[in-house]
């Protein structure tokens, strides 16, 4: 099955999932020559943005939040957030060129970058996306082992073929997959809109760690795996896929593009701050429950599902479980779409979906044979994500710049500076990581 292998004309994009929104979306800005949007064509606009999403409350991100509240409480709150802002900015700068060049950034890559430049992109960019596959199949297979006893080794082939068979209903149009997903990420918010309901938090003190920055030695290593759980490359490069198709096609005018913009920029906001509450809840919960009574270099899933039982009772085990399961399942289609764009768009031949998910595959049952924490071993994933990512935040900026590529969509002064800004913040903080691991 070759699912992107499909010309653009027979990929069937329809109209996407409906989500509920908030009033004040349907007031956007109305300057010169732009239309006043109705708020029931912005939710029929819905869908890029949420399909990316995904990829914020991966397993990756259940290994971050619950390492960072067993270590730290709520005190590394604001990284989610500021994480989320960051992911907004690249986000609808990625969106920006899809939409305008047509083309997604791994092909751009290919065709606007000396050779040396393509391969040293090419390969860490797969490896990251293997990273992003690795927490993903992990985070499933633990949930099928919670749920049902399945040892990892088989959850973790399990998990790949239902991701196929999931993948599959694309022969019947793309939106289908944006509904099943859109249920996935219902399940993993319900899961932990419960288990918060059970707790009594500090909501003050939630408040005032979401807005006041902390971080201390002993927190680095999960801080930079927050970045690197939320703002993931992988995401970056299928953003810039996903939104060209909705354009009517490549003759599409000057006004359409414009239009597609303002709404793909509405649905990255709306859908990249649903993934925002939903980290924070799980960081909430965890520095609640886990926070000075479990030791978080011994804490992996698996201790965290037991351990919350007896504090929440055995529904907020069970809803752990099936969130936890729901989130691998949807993250893992989101990444093996993603995979395959990015074979695609570097290698510039089709590559059978097949493959892709053989290879990213092999790691995850390595890890599950090797029996390691399951904690440190995702947000071991999620740091690598993060060193990957200035790469692609640069790439993202020169291509922004290029007005022969982007004619009146290129980066305004001001927008490239925040995302120079955004480039300088993440590279220091990987900077600062390796060095604070390396033996003097």
């Amino acid at each position: 099955m070759a699912l992107l292998s499909k010309s653009r004309d027979k990929v069937d994009y329809g109209q996407p999932f409906h989500v509920g929104l908030l009033a004040r979306m349907k007031r956007i800005w109305t300057g010169n020559n732009r239309r006043k949007l109705g708020l029931r064509e912005i939710l029929l606009a819905l869908g890029p943005g949420f399909l990316i999403s995904v990829g914020y409350m991966d397993p990756g991100n259940w290994g971050t939040n619950l390492a960072a509240g067993a270590g730290s409480g709520y005190q590394l709150l604001w990284v989610i957030l500021a994480s989320n802002v960051v992911a907004i900015f690249l986000q609808i700068a990625s969106s920006k060129l899809g939409i305008a060049t047509g083309k997604d950034l791994a092909r751009l890559v290919h065709e606007q970058f000396p050779r040396p430049v393509v391969i040293f992109f090419a390969f860490t960019s797969i490896l990251a996306i293997m990273a992003t596959d690795l927490a993903e199949i992990l985070g499933g297979a633990l949930g099928f082992n919670i749920l049902f006893g399945i040892p990892l080794f088989a959850g973790a082939i399990l998990t790949g073929l239902i991701v196929m068979v999931l993948l599959g209903l694309s022969r019947w149009g793309f939106r289908k997959i944006e509904y099943v997903i859109i249920g996935f990420v219902s399940i993993i918010g319900l899961a932990y809109v419960y288990e918060t309901a059970l707790l009594h938090p500090s909501w003050s003190s939630i408040a005032f760690h979401v807005v006041v920055p902390q971080v201390s030695s002993g927190s680095l290593l999960v801080a930079v795996g927050i970045l690197g759980a939320t703002v993931m490359p992988h995401n970056i490069f299928l953003h810039s896929y996903l939104s060209q198709h909705r354009l009517s096609g490549l003759s599409a005018s000057l006004s359409e593009r414009r239009k597609v913009l303002r709404l793909a920029k509405i649905d990255t906001i709306a859908a990249l701050n649903v993934a925002f509450f939903v980290n924070a809840a799980m960081l909430v919960v965890a520095g609640s429950v886990f926070y000075q009574h479990i030791n978080p270099d011994k804490l992996d899933l698996l201790t965290a599902y037991v351990s919350l039982i007896p504090v929440l009772g055995v529904f907020a085990g069970i809803a752990f479980g099936i969130g936890l399961l729901a989130s691998g399942l949807s993250s893992s289609m989101t990444g093996t779409l993603a995979g395959q764009i990015v074979l695609q768009g570097f290698l510039q031949k089709q590559v059978p979906v097949w493959v892709w998910r053989i290879i990213t595959l092999i790691p995850a049952l390595i890890v599950t044979l090797l029996n390691f924490s399951t904690v440190q071993v995702l947000v071991i994933s999620q740091v690598l994500l993060s060193l990957q990512l200035p790469f692609t935040i640069v790439a993202v900026i020169v291509l922004s710049c290029r007005r022969d590529l982007l004619g009146e969509f290129t980066n305004t002064r001001t927008v490239t500076i925040i995302q120079t800004i955004i480039a300088v913040i993440v590279t220091t903080l990987n900077i600062w990581l390796i060095l604070s691991y390396l033996p003097l």
